[in-house]
């Protein structure tokens, strides 16, 4: 595993979920860090929690990552603070469940902005200062989703599609500049994502359901292993591969009763 000890991480949509455990696992490593969410107050707490238990500096921005410029202007920020990132943790998305005709388009196009265009603008301006300094790492967080249509979730699974597909190309595209891309596709797990997208656990993800912390470690072994892509869980990585065997029209349709309530 990469030594990242003393480097800076900076892990987006830090304030819960896999953002926490992403920043206490590198503080784990020795990796100082940069916290960035919309809410301050979770992050601080963080931030204070891991600078007594492992020696780190930690700094907070603030940010809304759903509007337009904000990874630029992050960036903008963190240089001015000469503060050169060497593991870029783009984590922050969400996810808006039900019917898609009737989820209110300003919030669709919300997600997408966050998931899509602000993860592809914070792994630009990010991975360009990488690539002058010889060397970088950065994970994509993704989901199982991404790797086949799925109704109730048709906005978020074709983004994630997105970032699967953005990841692994620059995974084999920046190999040659020494900075390392890896995805990460969880399946269901204990993060409060579900909460936010308005849906109710079904009995399918109930079973399938990891802990946050277990997903973390995989993506981050993953990243400083220099793997393109990786499925946590033996149940989400037996669900893909079976998807091989069935039409894509048979996915959607499984996907469909399996994601209703």
């Amino acid at each position: 595993m990469d030594n990242i000890k003393g480097k800076w991480a900076l892990v987006t949509g830090a304030s819960s979920g896999f953002g926490m455990d992403f920043a206490t696992a590198l503080a784990e490593r020795g990796a100082n860090l940069i916290l960035t969410a919309r809410r301050t107050e979770p992050m601080e707490k963080l931030a204070a929690s891991l600078r007594a238990l492992h020696g780190i500096e930690v700094v907070v921005e603030a940010a809304d990552l759903a509007t337009p410029g904000a990874g630029s202007a992050l960036k903008a920020q963190l240089d001015s603070h000469g503060l050169a990132v060497d593991v870029l943790i783009n984590n922050a998305g969400f996810g808006v469940y039900g019917q898609f005709v009737d989820q209110p388009l300003g919030k669709t196009l919300e997600m997408l902005q966050l998931n899509i265009l602000s993860l592809t603008e914070l792994t630009h301006v990010f991975a360009a200062d990488m690539v002058k300094r010889g060397g970088g790492h950065i994970l994509l967080v993704a989901s199982i989703g991404g790797y086949q249509a799925t109704p109730t979730y048709a906005a978020y699974a074709a983004s994630k599609a997105y970032v699967l597909l953005f990841g692994e190309a620059l995974h084999t595209e920046l190999a040659p500049s020494k900075v390392k891309v890896s995805v990460l596709s969880p399946g269901v797990s204990a993060t409060g994502f579900l909460a936010a997208s308005g849906q109710q656990t079904t009995p399918y993800q109930r079973l399938l359901m990891m802990q946050s912390r277990p997903v973390v470690d995989i993506g981050l072994k993953a990243l400083f292993n220099g793997t393109a892509s990786v499925i946590p869980g033996v149940g989400n990585k037996l669900t893909i591969f079976s998807n091989r065997f069935a039409p894509r029209s048979l996915q959607s349709r499984v996907a469909y009763q399996l994601m209703k309530n």
